[in-house]
C-alpha cells in the first residue's frame, strides 16, 4: 500500500547524539516514569538515564507515540540539574529537570516552540528482572531467514501473540510498542522482520501475497513449537496491510484462538490505494477527481497486472494536455515490476473465518474506504460468525494516531482508547 504518514516522532530515531562528557553523580542513574499532562493532553513517559563510563545518556519512550529508547541529545548535569533536548524536523524540544535529593523524583520543564509545561516523573523502583524478557530469534521460512524477537513476560502464562507483518519497508520495530505492551500485561508476543526488511533476507517487492501469508504462518508455527504454546491459545494481530491478511490466515489456520484486524480495508488493496489518493486530490482537482481518478486506477492495474502498457499510454496522450494530469501518479512504467498484492481482498477469506475476531476502524482514516467495517461486518455475517466486534474510534487514522482537537500540538500520539480496547478484547477471547 501507498506510504501513509509516519508519527513525527519516527525522525528522531535517525538524529545523532551529542552527549555532554561531564562527570556526574552516579546515583542519578535510573529510570522516570509519569504522566505528561498539558490541559487536555495527557501522555505517559519515560525516561531512562544511563552512564556509560565519562557520559550520560537519556533515552526516551511513549508507547502512546510508538517511541521506544529514542536517544536526546546535548545531556548535561550539574549538581541536582540534567537537562538534555530533543530535535525533530519541525522543533526542538529542551527538557530542564531537577533532581530530588533522595532522587526518587525527577521535576522538569518541557520548552518546546513559545510553550513550556511541566512535570513530574517518580524513579522507576522495580529491577530489570521484571521487565519483559527479549528474545531474538531465526527461523527458516521458504529457503530464506526471518528474524524476529519473542517477549516473555515476567509472569508466564499461555496467553499469545503473534502480530504479523504488514505493507512497505518496515520491520518489527512498527510493532514494538503493540508488543511490549501486550509482553507487560502478560502475553508472550512474537514480531518479526519481513523479508527484506531489518535483518531478514528476501526481497518483500517481489515476493507475492502468498509467499508473505506463508511466511506468516511459518513463523506463527515457529512461535507455537519454539513456546510450546497451543495454536488455540495463540490469538493474530495486523494493521493495514497486516490486517487484511488476517482473515486469510484464521481461515488457513483454524487452531488459532482469535484474530484482531486494525485498519483493515473492506475492499482489494489496489482500491484501498486509490481511495487514499482521491482523499489526497479531492479539494484540489475539484470537479475533475472523477477523470483524474479513472486514469489513476488504470495506473494502479497496470502496476498490478491486469491493464496492458498499450493500453495505459494509450490513455495518459489522451488526457496528458488536461488540467488535472499532473496530479496523477505515473511511475516510470519501464521499471515498474508487476504487483500482484495489489489485487487482495480480504472480504473473500472474511467470509470463511469462524474464530474471534475484533474489527478496529478509525472514522478518520484517510487511507481505507470509510465503509470497510460494514463491508467487513457484512463479509462475518455471511460467515455466521456469531462471535466478532467491531470498535470505531473517532477522530482516529489509519495509523490509530488521534487526530481531534489537542492542546499540546507538538506530540502526535495514538488514540488513548486503543491499546487497552486491544487488550480488553484479548483478555475476554484468550483461553487460560
Amino acid at each position: 500500500m501507498m506510504k501513509t504518514i509516519f508519527l513525527l516522532l519516527i525522525s528522531l530515531f535517525l538524529v545523532t547524539c551529542d552527549r555532554d562528557t561531564t562527570v556526574v553523580d552516579s546515583a542519578v542513574k535510573n529510570s522516570y516514569v509519569g504522566a505528561f499532562v498539558y490541559r487536555n493532553f495527557n501522555d505517559q513517559i519515560r525516561f531512562d538515564i544511563e552512564q556509560d563510563t565519562a557520559e550520560y545518556r537519556v533515552f526516551f519512550t511513549s508507547l502512546a507515540q510508538n517511541a521506544n529508547r529514542i536517544p536526546l541529545q546535548v545531556v548535561t548535569a550539574k549538581g541536582d540539574s540534567l537537562n538534555f533536548t530533543l530535535k525533530s524536523d519541525l522543533y526542538t524540544y529542551i527538557f530542564k529537570n531537577k533532581l530530588s535529593k533522595d532522587r526518587s523524583l525527577l521535576v522538569g520543564i518541557l520548552a518546546v516552540d513559545t510553550v513550556e509545561a511541566s512535570y513530574h516523573l517518580n524513579r522507576w523502583t522495580e529491577t530489570t528482572n521484571d521487565l519483559p524478557q527479549e528474545e531474538v530469534v531465526t527461523l527458516d521460512s521458504q529457503g530464506i531467514n526471518l528474524v524476529g524477537t519473542i517477549w516473555h513476560p515476567v509472569n508466564r502464562s499461555t496467553k499469545a501473540m503473534v502480530i504479523v507483518t504488514s505493507s512497505g519497508s518496515s520491520g518489527r520495530s512498527a510493532t514494538r510498542a503493540e508488543a511490549l505492551f501486550f509482553a507487560q500485561n502478560g502475553y508472550t508476543v512474537f514480531h518479526y522482520d519481513k523479508r527484506g526488511t531489518g535483518n531478514s533476507q528476501g526481497d518483500w517487492n517481489i515476493a507475492t501475497m502468498q509467499d508473505l501469508l506463508k511466511d506468516d504462518i511459518n513463523a506463527i508455527e515457529y512461535f507455537s513449537d519454539r513456546t510450546n504454546i497451543p495454536l488455540s491459545h495463540i490469538g493474530i494481530m495486523g494493521s493495514s496491510q497486516g490486517g487484511a491478511k488476517i482473515p486469510y490466515i484464521l481461515s488457513e489456520m483454524q487452531q488459532l484462538g482469535y484474530g484482531i484486524a486494525v485498519s483493515c480495508p473492506g475492499s482489494s488493496l489496489l482500491e484501498s490505494d486509490l481511495n487514499y489518493w482521491q482523499n489526497n486530490h479531492k479539494i484540489a482537482l475539484g470537479d475533475n477527481l472523477q477523470q483524474a481518478s479513472e486514469l489513476q486506477r488504470m495506473v494502479f492495474e497496470y502496476i498490478a497486472g491486469t491493464t496492458s502498457k498499450v493500453r495505459l499510454e494509450s490513455s495518459i496522450n489522451a488526457n496528458k494536455n488536461a488540467s488535472w494530469f499532473n496530479a496523477v501518479w505515473i511511475p516510470n512504467l519501464d521499471e515498474v515490476v508487476i504487483d500482484s498484492k495489489l489485487l487482495f481482498n480480504p472480504l473473500t477469506y472474511f467470509e470463511k473465518v469462524q474464530q474471534p475476531i475484533l474489527i478496529v476502524q478509525g472514522m478518520s482514516d484517510e487511507i481505507i474506504p470509510l465503509d470497510s467495517h460494514r463491508k467487513i461486518r457484512d463479509a462475518l455475517d455471511r460467515a455466521k460468525n456469531g462471535n466478532f466486534e467491531l470498535i470505531l474510534l473517532e477522530n482516529t487514522n489509519h495509523t490509530m494516531q488521534f487526530v481531534g482537537q489537542s492542546d499540546f500540538k507538538y506530540w502526535s500520539r495514538r488514540n488513548p482508547n486503543y491499546l487497552n480496547t486491544l487488550l480488553d478484547w484479548a483478555n475476554q477471547n484468550d483461553i487460560e
